[in-house]
Parts: C-alpha cells; sequence; structure tokens
C-alpha cells in the first residue's frame, strides 16, 4: 500500500538506520555540510543557514582554544573588526557566536579556489591577471587600515578568487585593532613566516605597512611561480626576511619588465618608511604601471599601422 511504501521511504532515510550521522545544526540555524579547510586555530566548514536559506561558511575555534580566554577574545575580535569592514574585497562576517562549547563564526561563502591553489596550478601568472588581483587585495587593505585595522597575516592561502577572478581576502583572525592594545604585547610574532615583514619577525609591532610588505611578496609569488625565501624552518625564513636581499624576481621569469619588477623590491624594502606609503598608494602605482603599459601598447599598434 502506499502507507507502507510511505513509510518505507521515511525509514529508508533516517540516519539511524543507514549509520549515517546527522547533520550537526549550531543553534538551531546553521547546518554543517562538509570541512572546506583547517588552520592553526580554527576549522572552516561548508554550512546552510536555515532562516536565510543560503550557503555561509563558519569557522569553529579548535577545541584546546574554547576553554582559553585570550583566544576566544582574539576569535571575537576577528568577527568584530571584520564585521565592520563593508568592502566588494573583504569576505563578509554575518554572525558570531558559540553552541555550547562551540565557539563560530559565520561568514560569506566564496565559491572558488584560494590564490595559493591558483598560484601551485597555474604559476607564473601573467602580468595582467596578477596585477587585476593584487589592485583588488591593495584596496581591501586599505579600506581595513582606514578602519584602524592591520590584517597581520597577508597570504595567498587568505585571499579567496571567485569564478570571475574577483579578490575576497578573508582571514582577520590575527588582525590587530589600533582601538585594542590586547594583541599587540611586546615580543609576539603573528603572522606566516614566507611573508612576514622584517619588524614583525624582529618582534617589532605591526603596521600598515607591514601588510604591503607581504602584499610584495605575495605580488613576488604569483609572477615568479616561487617564494623569494626559503629555509628549513620558519625562523630561517623569517631571518632572510630581516638580513637578505630579496633575489630579483626578473631571474626567474625575464617576462617581468624591470618598471614591475622595481614596484615589487619597492614594496618589499627592509625599511618600511622606504615602502609605498598606504596601500592605496601601491595599488596607484600598479595602475599607473598597467596604464603606461597600455599606453604603450597602442603607440606601438598605431606606428605599426603608419609603417604598412
Amino acid at each position: 500500500s502506499s502507507g507502507a511504501a510511505h513509510q518505507w521511504a521515511a525509514r529508508s532515510v533516517n540516519p539511524a538506520m543507514t549509520n549515517q550521522p546527522q547533520p550537526r545544526i549550531l543553534n538551531g540555524r546553521f547546518q554543517l555540510d562538509r570541512k572546506l579547510g583547517q588552520g592553526g586555530m580554527a576549522t572552516v566548514y561548508l554550512a546552510r543557514d536555515l532562516r536565510l536559506n543560503r550557503p555561509v561558511a563558519v569557522k569553529i575555534l579548535h577545541g584546546q582554544y574554547a576553554s582559553d580566554e585570550q583566544f576566544l577574545r582574539r576569535f571575537k575580535h576577528e568577527a568584530d573588526a571584520a564585521a565592520q569592514l563593508g568592502h566588494p574585497n573583504i569576505v563578509r562576517v554575518y554572525d558570531v557566536g558559540n553552541d555550547g562549547d562551540l565557539h563560530y563564526i559565520v561568514m560569506e561563502y566564496v565559491a572558488g579556489s584560494d590564490l595559493k591553489e591558483i598560484i601551485s596550478l597555474e604559476g607564473p601568472l601573467p602580468v595582467g591577471r596578477t596585477l587585476k588581483m593584487i589592485q583588488q587585495i591593495a584596496e581591501a587593505l586599505e579600506a581595513a587600515h582606514h578602519n584602524g585595522l592591520v590584517h597581520r597575516d597577508v597570504k595567498p592561502q587568505n585571499v579567496l578568487i571567485d569564478s570571475e577572478d574577483r579578490v575576497h581576502l578573508s582571514d582577520f583572525g590575527i588582525a590587530k585593532s589600533d582601538r585594542s592594545s590586547a594583541y599587540t604585547d611586546p615580543g609576539t610574532t603573528f603572522g606566516t613566516a614566507d611573508y612576514l615583514a622584517p619588524e614583525q619577525a624582529q618582534g617589532l609591532g605591526a603596521t600598515p605597512r607591514s601588510d604591503i610588505y607581504a602584499l610584495g611578496v605575495v605580488t613576488y609569488e604569483m609572477l615568479t611561480g616561487r617564494l623569494p625565501f626559503t629555509g628549513d624552518t620558519p625562523l630561517a625564513v623569517a631571518m632572510q626576511h630581516v638580513q637578505s636581499p630579496p633575489p630579483p624576481p626578473r631571474q626567474f621569469n625575464p617576462a617581468i619588465p624591470p618598471q614591475l619588477e622595481a614596484i615589487i623590491l619597492n614594496a618589499m624594502a627592509k625599511d618600511p618608511n622606504q615602502r609605498p606609503a598606504s596601500a592605496r598608494t601601491f595599488a596607484e602605482q600598479l595602475r599607473a604601471y598597467r596604464d603606461r603599459g597600455n599606453q604603450a601598447t597602442c603607440l606601438l599598434y598605431t606606428s605599426d599601422a603608419a609603417d604598412e
């Protein structure tokens, strides 16, 4: 009978009978679907907001930190700080909360890849595509800096690229707000060694120009397919950021124009005062370079046409 069939259908999808775990739903609203990635502090899941019926990313703090008041403050700080940054190139934060001892942040879900994956698969990247992406990251950083926030961990893993090559900067997890002194203990170094500004490696405070240095390293990596400094340990890499001049990018990719190489190396100056004064200035340098390149192409094209 149809009643028996209906009962069987209901039974056949009962998770208890198929040994499928029930999906975890946080606070009756956010249904966790699958793991997207894991970092030092948290695991990120694809989830569904059942109330608004949309996909979201949910970052859940690792268990060992859930009882650590300082980490909880930093976790909430990320959410509060990032939630204030309404910018098209910054991942939006929707909610922060806890379900029992699970502490979480709910963020915009960006379907696509992170920039590190793209560099690994396709690097070195073409100059035009690189400049478009780096300008977007610079504009995102400018918005953060304007709001008194230094990211402190700019790296390709924290840059999400959607299907239209639009950039979304994420993970303000160790960001430092100038409105808070809680995360500026002397001698505390945040950030990833591969992209660490010399002043951060020396345990000095991070400034907006520290983010510009890291963005210079990201640009270098996109255009060469490799990092400027490598070593057996994070400390060995950090010391090179302090002491060693980076190998010229053109050594690894002669297709990089000399003027662009100069802009990248300027962003990676050891002395913060020698770097561009702001992320916007760096973006404008790149834009001016691109415009000059486009003009040169037009001039070349018109002179070729005149010769015919």
